[in-house]
Protein backbone atom coordinates (compact mmCIF):
# COMPACT_ATOMS: atom_id res chain seq x y z
CA UNK A 1 0.00 0.00 0.00
CA UNK A 2 1.32 3.22 -0.86
CA UNK A 3 2.68 5.76 1.93
CA UNK A 4 0.30 8.98 2.37
CA UNK A 5 1.73 12.30 4.42
CA UNK A 6 0.45 13.76 7.21
CA UNK A 7 -0.92 16.50 5.24
CA UNK A 8 -3.02 14.38 3.11
CA UNK A 9 -4.55 13.22 6.52
CA UNK A 10 -5.13 16.40 7.82
CA UNK A 11 -6.79 17.26 4.88
CA UNK A 12 -9.54 13.98 4.49
CA UNK A 13 -10.13 15.08 8.06
CA UNK A 14 -10.62 18.64 8.03
CA UNK A 15 -14.18 19.77 9.75
CA UNK A 16 -13.77 16.48 12.19
CA UNK A 17 -15.00 16.49 15.75
CA UNK A 18 -13.21 14.47 18.31
CA UNK A 19 -13.82 11.87 19.96
CA UNK A 20 -14.99 10.49 16.82
CA UNK A 21 -15.53 6.60 15.95
CA UNK A 22 -13.36 5.20 13.21
CA UNK A 23 -16.22 4.98 10.78
CA UNK A 24 -17.27 8.03 11.39
CA UNK A 25 -13.97 9.48 10.41
CA UNK A 26 -13.78 7.48 7.28
CA UNK A 27 -16.98 8.75 6.09
CA UNK A 28 -15.97 11.75 6.75
CA UNK A 29 -12.77 11.44 4.39
CA UNK A 30 -14.97 10.24 2.01
CA UNK A 31 -17.33 13.49 2.17
CA UNK A 32 -13.66 15.39 2.27
CA UNK A 33 -12.73 13.92 -1.12
CA UNK A 34 -9.86 11.79 0.42
CA UNK A 35 -7.82 9.58 -1.73
CA UNK A 36 -8.73 5.90 -1.65
CA UNK A 37 -4.79 4.95 -0.03
CA UNK A 38 -6.21 7.65 3.19
CA UNK A 39 -9.45 6.11 3.40
CA UNK A 40 -7.85 2.74 3.61
CA UNK A 41 -5.42 3.72 6.00
CA UNK A 42 -7.97 4.89 8.55
CA UNK A 43 -9.74 1.87 7.62
CA UNK A 44 -7.42 -0.59 8.78
CA UNK A 45 -6.01 1.74 11.83
CA UNK A 46 -6.93 -1.26 14.35
CA UNK A 47 -8.34 1.62 16.16
CA UNK A 48 -12.05 1.90 16.68
CA UNK A 49 -12.74 5.45 18.92
CA UNK A 50 -9.91 8.47 18.64
CA UNK A 51 -9.64 11.13 21.09
CA UNK A 52 -8.24 13.58 18.94
CA UNK A 53 -6.00 13.91 15.74
CA UNK A 54 -2.91 12.93 17.45
CA UNK A 55 -4.98 9.55 18.04
CA UNK A 56 -5.49 9.46 14.88
CA UNK A 57 -1.84 10.08 13.18
CA UNK A 58 -0.06 7.51 15.35
CA UNK A 59 -3.08 5.18 14.40
CA UNK A 60 -2.41 5.59 10.61
CA UNK A 61 1.52 5.92 10.61
CA UNK A 62 2.05 3.33 13.37
CA UNK A 63 5.44 1.66 12.27
CA UNK A 64 6.10 4.30 9.92
CA UNK A 65 9.40 5.25 9.40
CA UNK A 66 9.38 9.28 9.24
Amino acid sequence: MADISPIDLQKALKGAAYPSSRDDLVSLARDNGADDKVVEKLTHSGTQRFAGANDVQKAVFKGASR
